[in-house]
């Protein structure tokens, strides 16, 4: 058990909308990404994924509408909605969703990883 430095985390990758295993509990993982540009629009038909932004502005395209995330801020997307990243700068967020989740969820696109690595 060690104390995680969010911080030195970030600062040990480059790649974008490529999500860093940081930790785990209760069948959830922790993850942090470095976004910029779109990613696809896809669902996840059983979990629920959580968007926090730690520094950037994260847009997320939802059919009805477009949720906009600032540093401090996180939103929800439920199971089941389809919904696009976007983020016109350099963003980083932290992810918290279970292990079963897909990447891309029920999109397979060039940009899909199969697994994650851990940091």
């Amino acid at each position: 058990m060690d104390v995680v430095n969010i911080q030195e985390k970030f600062d040990l990758f480059q790649e974008q909308w490529s999500p860093k295993v940081i930790g785990e509990l209760n069948g959830q993982q922790v993850l942090l990404a470095k976004v910029q540009g779109e990613f696809v629009f896809h669902k996840h038909d059983h979990e629920d994924e959580l968007f926090m932004v730690m520094k950037g502005q994260l847009k997320l395209e939802l059919r009805d509408r477009t949720v906009v995330i600032n540093p401090g801020e996180f939103f929800t997307v439920p199971r089941g909605v389809e919904h696009k990243p976007v983020a016109e700068e350099e963003t980083h967020l932290l992810l918290f969703e279970p292990l079963s989740t897909k990447h891309t969820g029920d999109v397979q696109a060039d940009i899909t990883k199969e697994t994650y690595e851990r940091i």
